[in-house]
């Protein structure tokens, strides 16, 4: 007997009702980003690992699918590195293009690579896969959409109010309660400053970014093996502690950071996106986190980061600023700043809270009965009528036994039948019966157009 066949781990496949839910999310994501102003572009699924490699720091680099070269991929490759335990060496010379990680660097390769067909600042949206090698678990898959909105080419900390308030907009036109936190690298490289590891700013984001996971005790062990000394660690503990409201942080922030120029930039960025954003009102509730960083090594200024608030798990939108990534492609002093909706995410949330709207479906919104060659005629002639009106609506195929059709309707979830036949023929009418109630009525077209609109 062959055996089932299966896809691969952190994968999925949708049925058509689980579809019909991921594109209410899209769509509403898609109306949302053309609100603000924001144009689609696409990227292909596979990068250059030159474009690719480097953006997301040692660990990002670690989960990029890597493609095969096409043909005899080893025909020129060294045979001495393959008996080499490290596989670097190898893998630049047998895979030249690696899977999407994100769709941010990609983006960035898009605006060097065509910058004298984009008008700056250019407001850009993208609704498309993305592919990590990582371990997959809870809201955490091997293949899963980002749908992002990034303006380039433009300093202005307008850019980052503006997407705070369309991440409200989604948020709330999808009913999910929402916390946005906030943080800045700058104030995280004034941190690093302060404890006396500048150096080591890197090592600590990579660090501190994992409170929320796995705990403070965990993240200073980390921070130990990862060479930051007692001191170090111990004086960065009352800054990751800092309480009160948002105000209130900011101030002792900019206290605590004052020795620090960059850090103290940090905070007054921080600031200026606080206030011009709760001036405007906002939805969602707003915090500050000086734990947040973020791990993407690429990010220079602020972070951003949405949880569920009625339902745990991880991170369903991030992004930030970042004034250097066009840089690496040729093209330095390009500012950026994007978020990206973890759409996968936000379809667990949606599916755990059961928060579709109730006339979110799939179905035909009408099936017609086939008694016969000339009902089906008549039939096709009146679903035209109806799909003109935008009306959904099917023509059973097969003039199968009445029993059986009506079976497949109720079955699929199509609300309303209608059927056409010796009568009707004869009357002109079509006869609609209401699957739900079990009520029907003797109908004109033009009635049956009304009353299906």
């Amino acid at each position: 007997m062959a055996q089932k066949p299966s896809i691969p781990k952190g994968t999925r496949d949708f049925s058509p009702a689980e579809m019909a839910r991921r594109n209410y999310i899209f769509d509403t994501i898609r109306d949302v980003f053309r609100l603000f102003g924001f144009h689609q572009i696409e990227t292909p699924a596979m990068e250059n690992l030159s474009t690719l490699m480097g953006k997301y720091g040692e660990e990002g680099d670690k989960l990029l699918f890597k493609i095969l070269n096409s043909g005899n991929y080893l025909a020129s490759v060294d045979p001495s590195l393959l008996d080499e335990t490290c596989v670097n060496r190898l893998t630049t010379q047998i895979a030249e293009k690696g899977l999407r990680y994100d769709l941010t660097v990609p983006f960035a390769r898009f605006v060097v690579q065509h910058r004298n067909d984009i008008q700056f600042p250019f407001r850009r949206f993208q609704i498309q896969p993305v592919w990590r090698a990582d371990r997959p678990q809870k809201g955490r898959y091997r293949e899963f959409y980002q749908c992002d909105a990034d303006v380039v080419g433009s300093d202005s900390l307008l850019n980052e109010v503006e997407l705070l308030q369309l991440i409200d907009e989604v948020f709330s036109r999808l009913g999910i309660r929402i916390a946005i936190k906030l943080n800045n690298r700058k104030v995280l490289a004034g941190i690093a400053e302060l404890i006396g590891e500048p150096d080591k700013m890197i090592d600590i984001t990579v660090a501190i970014d994992k409170i929320d996971k796995i705990g403070i005790e965990k993240v200073n062990e980390e921070l130990a093996d990862r060479g930051l000394s007692s001191e170090a660690i111990a004086a960065l503990q009352p800054i990751l502690e800092i309480g009160g409201t948002v105000a209130e942080r900011l101030d002792r922030l900019e206290s605590l950071l004052q020795p620090s120029e960059i850090g103290t930039l940090g905070v007054a960025e921080l600031r200026t996106v606080v206030n011009a954003t709760l001036a405007l009102g906002l939805k969602a509730e707003l915090d500050l986190d000086v734990s947040l960083a973020r791990g993407l090594n690429y990010y220079t200024g602020t972070i951003i980061e949405v949880k569920a608030l009625d339902y745990a798990i991880g991170s369903i939108t991030g992004g930030g600023r970042y004034d250097n990534l066009t840089g690496v492609f040729g093209m330095p002093d390009v500012s950026g700043v994007g978020i990206s909706f973890g759409a996968d995410r936000i379809y667990d949330v949606l599916n755990e809270l059961d928060l579709y709207p109730a006339e979110l479906g799939t179905a035909a919104r009408v099936m017609f009965v086939n008694f016969g060659d000339a009902e089906a005629a008549r039939s096709l002639a009146v679903i035209k009528q109806l799909r003109a009106a935008g009306i959904s609506c099917e023509l059973y195929p097969e003039s199968a036994k009445l029993k059986k059709q009506m079976a497949y309707a109720n079955n699929a979830g199509i609300p309303f039948v209608a059927i056409i036949g010796d009568k009707e023929l004869a009357s002109g009418m079509v006869t609609l019966k209401n699957m739900a109630e079990g009520t029907q009525a003797d109908l004109t077209v033009e009635a049956l157009v009304e009353a299906l609109a």
